[in-house]
């Protein structure tokens, strides 16, 4: 069953066994410090059946953070709280990349040790975000400057390194989901006048920054980005986002990047026909591409058996199925997860999801 999406597959320079990947999730149950919590070894072992594992977001440096409780790899601590992780994923044959965020103003000062939030523009989001010390509103972040920028993406490229060090087979860049990356893309967040902002050109200029610096780092060939054209989440928006999606993935290109994920929001396809953004995305990308976005198993196995893309990732799925994989080659029914422990707690909800065998 399913015999193209259970086939194997190469992203530039990862192997891997089957086209089913792990999205990432933020599950917020690492340390206080940044170090990835004493059971996540155990949580992504369970799911090395996956053809690649793409783990949590993770901070790429200590003004990164945005919610509580999600891991790091800036730091020799957090490397080493990294290492069991990697260890155990390919213990089972499989393959894990390290997605990389900064959350921008996703965030709070009291989360960033008392530093203002920073974006691109002085724009806060809607909403509230949830602290130490509660719920608090979204403050009205701080423009960068110039020289923070950069000091930003060498943050990137040091956090690939460590990736590595820490026994990962790449990363992937997050931008996605009105992080730091998508904030610079999209004109509803953008405001800026200089090189990184006005047209699509200007403010796709630090996500190539960022893609470039990983990819020098550890070869372009083990970096992957993460883009979301109709996502709105965090008061995410832009005027044009069909030319801001496609210009921002022709400057990729050239860089021969490991492959391109693209979140696509439930409901955008219908009749099976992927949605406008969608196809002018696989019109300018050379190399592999990956979609997520509420698929079942047959829709993505209709995907990669025509080649519109090379791989699905399946987030919600693998909660409760660590053993997804397999469940789809039985054609075995799938658990349901208990939403109300996705975020933060102990093992249950996290780690105590049987398989079925």
């Amino acid at each position: 069953m399913y015999e193209r999406l259970l086939s194997p597959v190469r992203l530039g320079e990862i192997p891997l066994r089957n086209r089913v990947v792990m999205a990432p999730m933020t599950r917020n149950r690492a340390r206080r410090d940044e170090v990835p919590g004493e059971m996540a070894a155990t949580y992504y072992g369970q799911r090395a059946s996956a053809g690649l594992i793409i783990t949590e977001a993770t901070q790429v440096g200590p003004g990164a953070q945005g919610y509580i409780l999600t891991p790091g790899i800036y730091t020799d601590a957090m490397v080493e709280g990294w290492r069991p992780v990697t260890e155990a994923v390919h213990a089972r044959g499989g393959r894990i990349v390290v997605q990389l965020w900064h959350t921008g103003r996703i965030s709070h000062s009291s989360v960033r040790g008392g530093r203002w939030p920073v974006a691109p523009s002085p724009v806060a989001a809607a909403g509230q975000i949830l602290t130490y010390d509660g719920m608090r509103p979204f403050e009205t972040p701080r423009a960068l400057e110039a020289d923070e920028i950069a000091a930003i993406v060498r943050d990137f490229g040091a956090a690939a390194r460590n990736a590595m060090r820490a026994g990962f087979d790449g990363v992937e860049i997050h931008g996605a989901n009105g992080y730091l990356v998508d904030q610079f893309l999209r004109d509803g967040s953008n405001q800026r006048t200089d090189a990184y902002g006005g047209p699509a050109e200007g403010r796709a200029r630090f996500l190539v920054e960022v893609a470039t610096a990983a990819a020098e780092a550890i070869g372009a060939g083990r970096v992957g980005v993460r883009l979301s054209p109709g996502n709105g989440y965090n008061s995410m928006s832009d005027s044009d986002p069909l030319t801001t999606f496609t210009t921002a993935t022709r400057l990729l290109a050239p860089l021969g990047l490991a492959y391109l994920h693209v979140t696509e929001m439930a409901g955008q396809r219908d009749a099976g026909a992927a949605p406008e953004i969608t196809r002018a995305i696989r019109a300018a990308w050379p190399g592999a591409l990956m979609l997520n976005g509420e698929y079942t198993a047959e829709r993505a196995e209709e995907v990669v058996a025509s080649d519109e893309a090379q791989a699905v990732s399946f987030a919600r799925p693998y909660v409760a199925n660590p053993d997804l994989v397999e469940r789809f080659r039985d054609g075995a029914p799938l658990a349901e997860g208990d939403r109300a422990t996705y975020y933060g707690g102990d093992a249950r909800g996290y780690i105590d999801y049987p398989t079925r065998t």
